[in-house]
């Protein structure tokens, strides 16, 4: 199960002995950060980076119909986790 804003503050602050409250402004001062440098990619140490790519146009399918749709080439953010995160994650 998903650890909940409020459970990852009160393990963060449990674990660097800060208040809660300071945990969650660090926290979401990290998201605000990430969010204005994602166009130029954001790293965050030890998990992965944020990166924005090029999708390329292309065709698609309507599910419900089957007719052929074009979808437009767009841009889109996507995060690419740190090899030392996926290998930590995968063998335990």
């Amino acid at each position: 199960m998903a650890l909940t804003k409020s459970q990852i503050q009160a393990a963060l602050a449990e674990k660097t002995g800060l208040a809660k409250k300071d945990v969650s402004v660090v926290l979401d001062e990290l998201a605000n950060l990430a969010i204005k440098e994602a166009k130029n990619t954001f790293t965050v140490p030890g998990l992965g980076k944020l990166v924005l790519v090029d999708r390329a146009a292309r065709m698609g399918r309507n599910p419900s119909t089957g007719e052929s749709i074009q979808i437009p080439a767009k841009k889109v953010v996507k995060f690419r986790v740190a090899s030392a995160c996926k290998e930590a994650i995968l063998k335990g």
